[in-house]
């Protein structure tokens, strides 16, 4: 069996429970997220299961799986992705995305969630200018934070923390979106699923198999995303930086931009070593908070040579710069 692009997604109109299809959101290797209506006409985003490595759909709209090897491992998915919505179901925190309903159809499991006007972490910072000013930092992570710890506290795992997963309402008002519980399986489990893993973002205990995930392992997610807000591009991927750390530290990078303490957090957040980040959500948290912080380093005078030099310049230039 072939899998036709024209199969992929459900298509507009379609009917599952008692919601209708509106579009597509979003497709990656593992789901399809639709904008969906329900009997109200209420907006909902669903998520389908739909590993792409593993599945396909039929023309009937059935989710099916061509070769009996695969069935394992979809079934697992399938699995972790119920598990996933049931716990999220029973998490009602302003800050973590809301499941309001989950559900078996089409031979895979769909989750219902809230569905929120605004944009996503990534574009707020493209509108920003490429970096976003500290107050808003501390104000945004330490709200998500509080959400993050929920789902902890849940014994669930995001696993995929980035500014894409990051929502801010109207009113710039946080959103944890996307969890990764069954892709995170899948990609253990399985060397096609590699590629599953957000590069810059993931720690690198994600890529061994044998190294245990944990709180930390977000941590180490929500230190690249402070990293990328102060203006950063996205950090050498972690299993790169195991063999040759080129990532040059938040407390270098940005010493004239922003405070000693949160760059000092940025970084700890980010290192290699699950041992030597910050012990658990609440501690960072606790740093975001507080009032009392250095204002940034200041940047250093000109040299003398280098203020005579561009006094020269003007000089010859009749006092133009260029």
């Amino acid at each position: 069996m072939t899998q036709s692009s024209q199969l992929t997604a459900l298509p507009v109109g379609y009917r599952l429970a008692e919601y209708t299809i509106v579009r597509q959101l979003s497709v990656g290797g593992f789901s399809v997220v639709y904008l969906a209506l329900d009997d109200a006409d209420r907006k909902y985003a669903i998520k389908e299961y739909l590993p792409r490595n593993l599945a396909c759909r039929d023309e009937e709209g059935m989710v099916t799986v061509p070769h009996d090897l695969d069935r394992d491992a979809f079934n697992l998915g399938l699995k972790c992705f119920f598990e996933e919505g049931r716990i999220l179901a029973g998490i009602n925190h302003g800050n973590v995305v809301h499941v309001s309903n989950f559900f078996r159809a089409n031979q895979t499991v769909y989750m219902v969630m809230e569905y929120a006007d605004g944009r996503s972490l990534g574009r707020e910072i493209e509108v920003a200018g490429g970096k976003i000013e500290e107050r808003r930092i501390r104000k945004w992570f330490a709200a998500l934070l509080s959400g993050l710890r929920e789902v902890h506290l849940h014994r669930l795992l995001h696993l995929d923390i980035k500014p894409a997963n990051i929502y801010l309402r109207r009113g710039g008002h946080p959103l944890l979106l996307d969890f990764g519980a069954a892709r995170q399986t899948l990609s253990r489990r399985d060397k096609h699923f590699a590629s599953m893993y957000t590069p810059g973002f993931a720690a690198p205990e994600q890529y061994e198999k044998d190294q245990p995930l944990g709180p930390w392992t977000d941590i180490y997610a929500v230190g690249a995303c402070l990293y990328v807000c102060m203006g950063g591009s996205t950090p050498q991927i972690a299993k790169e930086r195991m063999a040759a750390d080129k990532l040059v530290p938040a407390g270098k990078l940005f010493k004239h931009s922003y405070s000693k303490e949160l760059l000092e957090l940025t970084d700890q957040c980010l290192a290699l070593s699950p041992d030597d980040r910050p012990p658990s959500v609440m501690s960072i948290q606790k740093r975001l908070i507080e009032t009392d912080y250095s204002e940034p380093e200041p940047m250093p005078e000109p040299s003398f040579g280098a203020t005579r030099l561009v006094g020269w310049i003007k000089g010859l230039t009749g006092g133009r710069s260029s």
